[in-house]
């Protein structure tokens, strides 16, 4: 029979925790919300008020509605207020201990057939229910934050985790407002195991010379479509956090691809966490900053060559630029998804060949290789403007900036899925509820296409020798089957 859930206690009132306890409130449920101190009381409600006072300046919520919310919610420093709660939702700080020994004392507090259950992110929900006397009764239940804003809630069992709990939390998730995706316990769940792997190899191509901040940023989010650039992003989750998932990632996958990067180690190291502590890969303190790399010299005289080069050429001399044959043209442009120095050989005046690659409708990857000049390379920036699209200036690397960083994500979504630890659709709704993908990876998959994909990714893993960019023992398969798409129906 189904649980009713009517009470939740939240513990743990910080930005999280407080919206937590605004859903559960908005939702109609009497809430208990605990911190350790009346000063972290007071701020937990100073939370609530701000984020309801919002809603309401918005024109989302009445002053009554706000009254009403904020008087479902009973606030505390004693977990003793928490023994008729139905479930309890842990918020503390990301620290095993602090989490086991709260939950001890939730288990002594709280009645037998409450539920209890993990905010956390990364930790294993295992490891936090092994130490109290009913483990079956405890799961994760993973919120994203803003809670009140963002839609999915991962809801994690465990092997212990009695029958039907995780289904009846998860029905809690939709009764709330939310999209539940149940899976099971197992480092960074799935958003964070996707994301920070994504997140931590963008740092790693910085740091290799690969592209600057700002280029990379600028396409991932201008040519992949992506709410934000992986820097931003970096920066908003927190880099002490990105760098604990990425461990804790690491300790259970032994996968070099989540040790995390040692940029991140060293900004973690120098307390420049990223937006809260005003400094992190970019700057929040007002001062301005660099944005992508700029047009630079006049382009002369341009040649095209390359499949599609018909094509851009017209639209050059459309835009005004000159073009002209290869052999007395200032900048040769190739249109190139390969080893851009491979063409740069074969001219007479190697230093005047830039690499194009046209990423969407919106950025063009402008490929120096080491023969290129600093002329042409400026001279190729300014032709990319003229086209009305932003240059993204990349070393002469396989998958240059975009698809190196595109393709090895989406090869561990296809190994995620092929391990049995969710769904395609679960996937695919995680990762556009948790951070606003305009698509899943499943639904990108199928847009770039099985077989372009799984080509980049053998031209990564030659490159680099890194294991986890060889392609997906089911990505080989399907594309050998001539199979274009991968869903939950079989293939």
């Amino acid at each position: 029979m189904s649980r009713t859930f009517e009470t939740v206690g939240v513990v743990g009132l910080g930005t999280m925790g407080a919206g937590i306890a605004e859903v559960f409130a908005r939702a109609g449920l009497a809430v208990v919300g605990v911190e350790v101190d009346a000063e972290a009381l007071e701020r937990g409600r100073g939370h609530v008020l701000r984020s309801t006072g919002r809603a309401v300046s918005r024109g989302k919520l009445s002053e009554a509605g706000r009254d009403e919310i904020v008087g479902r919610i009973a606030f505390t420093g004693s977990l003793d207020d928490l023994r008729d709660a139905d479930l309890v939702v842990e918020a503390i700080p990301e620290v095993m201990e602090y989490k086991r020994a709260l939950f001890t004392d939730l288990d002594r507090v709280c009645k037998p057939e409450a539920v209890l259950a993990t905010n956390t992110s990364s930790l294993s929900v295992t490891a936090v229910a092994s130490t109290i006397a009913r483990p079956g009764q405890v799961v994760g239940m993973h919120f994203f934050n803003p809670a009140p804003v963002m839609p999915l809630v991962e809801v994690v069992r465990t092997v212990v985790t009695a029958e039907g709990v995780a289904e009846d939390v998860a029905e809690l998730a939709r009764r709330v407002g939310k999209t539940p995706v149940t899976v099971g316990d197992r480092a960074g769940f799935v958003v964070n195991r996707l994301l920070l792997g994504y997140l931590n190899h963008a740092a790693t191509l910085l740091e290799l010379g690969v592209a600057s901040r700002d280029d990379i940023d600028a396409a991932m989010r201008l040519g992949a479509g992506l709410p934000m650039g992986p820097f931003t992003l970096l920066d908003l989750i927190g880099l002490d956090v990105s760098h604990e998932v990425c461990e804790v990632l690491f300790q259970e996958s032994r996968d070099r691809a989540h040790a995390p990067a040692p940029i991140l180690r060293e900004l973690v190291t120098a307390g420049l966490l990223g937006r809260k502590s005003g400094r992190g890969f970019h700057t929040y303190e007002g001062a301005a900053e660099a944005g992508p790399a700029s047009a630079g010299t006049h382009p002369g005289s341009v040649c095209v060559i390359g499949e599609g080069a018909e094509r851009l050429a017209a639209e050059l001399s459309a835009a005004g630029v000159k073009t002209g044959d290869a052999q007395e043209a200032d900048v040769v442009l190739v249109l190139s998804s390969t080893p851009v120095v491979e063409h740069a050989a074969q001219l007479p005046r190697p230093e005047r060949l830039v690499g194009l690659h046209l990423v969407g409708e919106r950025v063009a990857e402008v490929v120096s290789t080491v023969l290129t000049s600093p002329e042409a390379a400026g001279a190729a920036r300014e032709v990319v403007s003229v086209l009305g699209r932003t240059p993204v200036a990349s070393a002469d690397r396989a998958g240059f900036v975009v698809n190196a960083l595109l393709y090895p994500y989406l090869n561990d979504a296809v190994r995620m899925y092929d391990s049995g630890y969710a769904s395609v659709a679960d996937i695919d709704a995680a990762m556009r509820l948790g951070c606003g993908y305009p698509a899943g990876p499943f639904e990108t998959l199928e847009a770039v296409g099985l077989a372009t994909v799984r080509e980049g990714l053998r031209a990564l893993y030659a490159e680099y020798r890194e294991p986890s960019f060889a392609p997906a023992p089911l990505l080989d398969r399907l594309v050998t089957a001539g199979v274009t798409r991968i869903d939950d129906g079989g293939i």
